[in-house]
């Protein structure tokens, strides 16, 4: 009889749930969350396998590409529908998910994921370190502003380095605050030296790279919505039609029907936030040069 497992994943322990086509529990454990212990323990535990399944999560993805490469048949379930079900029971354990996506796998009713390529992760992981040093460019520039501001010194409007010499040029005269701003300024200006090498990296991966050099000719698109685009969507054909690629990216309209209601919202914002906002800025600059 075939044997379904099911892994509810944490940082450091795997709780395991094995059941047959039955739905009878054949065993239930945890073990270290590393791959070749964990592919020790379902041979052992479930030696007519038939699926694997665990759901999308921070180290769902290296999981996926280790027990995939292997030849075992891993499936991974989007979290949101597990969520919906598991939510549910009555209680919320580890060993509880685990029978209850071992129950979910059985019955086929899950979603399944495509797993993305480490080159993907590795290229999202690029844009995300860029964002979040850009995001502490802005809020040292807000805290110059704030700082100075008090003592009602008006920095003004910019974003160079400029800014930062009109405020150390402000600060002159007196001591304490001459001493924040020039902290802050060398602080920022380390920043920007950072987000500069990081655009210089994604720039040469946009040069050596023939999908992203073809995304770029499109008016608009430069190489951090073409990285993050091509990246976000990782191999195109898992795509039925190139239309599911706009749901993907929540771009399309939500829409609520009822009775004599039929109503159109919003956009759904489902999937990563930031390549919907670089597609949308391009589209913006593209409609304001026509």
């Amino acid at each position: 009889m075939e044997q379904y497992v099911a892994l509810d994943v944490s940082l450091k322990e795997i709780s395991v749930c094995v059941i047959n086509a039955a739905g009878a529990v054949m065993f239930e454990g945890k073990v270290a969350a590393e791959p070749t212990a964990l592919m020790g323990l379902i041979r052992t535990k479930a030696p007519r396998l038939a699926k694997i399944g665990l759901e999308t999560g921070a180290t769902s993805s290296w999981l996926y590409h280790a027990l995939s490469s292997v030849g075992l048949p891993v499936v991974l379930m989007d979290a949101r529908h597990a969520h919906a079900a598991l939510s549910m029971r009555p209680t919320k354990s580890d060993r509880s998910d685990a029978r209850g996506l071992a129950e979910i796998l059985r019955m086929g009713w899950y979603r399944a994921v495509t797993a993305k390529s480490f080159t993907s992760h590795e290229r999202l992981a690029l844009l995300a370190a860029r964002r979040r040093l850009v995001a502490i460019r802005t809020d040292l520039d807000a805290q110059l502003r704030g700082l100075l501001m008090t003592f009602g010194l008006i920095l003004g409007p910019g974003n160079t380095d400029a800014l930062v010499r009109r405020a150390e040029a402000l600060a002159e005269g007196q001591p304490v605050i001459s001493g924040l701003v020039t902290r802050l300024a060398e602080v920022r200006r380390h920043v920007v030296t950072q987000v500069a090498a990081l655009d210089r990296d994604i720039r040469r991966l946009a040069r050596s790279e023939p999908t992203l050099k073809r995304f770029m000719t499109v008016p608009g698109v430069g190489p951090i919505t073409a990285v993050a685009f091509l990246s976000t969507n990782d191999e195109p054909t898992r795509f039925k039609h190139a239309r599911d690629v706009g749901p993907y990216l929540g771009l399309t309209p939500t829409r609520y029907r009822s009775g004599e209601t039929d109503r159109h919202g919003r956009i759904s914002k489902c999937g990563d936030a930031f390549t919907r906002t670089c597609l949308y800025e391009a589209a913006n600059g593209h409609w304001q040069v026509v």
